[in-house]
């Protein structure tokens, strides 16, 4: 997994062995989300859905529960500002 697409000031980093636990509990559209981001950070709602092969309404869900579990965060897009994209805090 890689830092590089955390957060600039590094307060959400988890460790390898936290990040595994809260995603152990996690269901497997979220697990899936978690290991696209993983290879390709950040990305969009539409774009992960793509990668995932997954429903728009699933990617939404699974974010929410990465979200909850302080997996993943989101900022806005740099190349569209209405859009948001998301990446690992790992």
């Amino acid at each position: 997994m890689s830092t590089s697409t955390a957060d600039l000031d590094g307060d959400d980093l988890l460790s390898e062995s936290e990040y595994r636990d809260r995603l152990r509990e996690l269901p497997p559209s979220a697990k899936l989300v978690a290991k696209v981001l993983e290879g390709d950070a950040p990305l969009s709602q539409g774009q992960l859905a793509e990668e995932s092969l997954l429903p728009d309404r699933t990617v939404r869900y699974a974010l929410n529960r990465l979200e909850e579990a302080d997996l993943v965060g989101s900022r806005y897009s740099f190349k569209d500002a209405r859009k948001q994209v998301y990446y690992l805090n790992t």
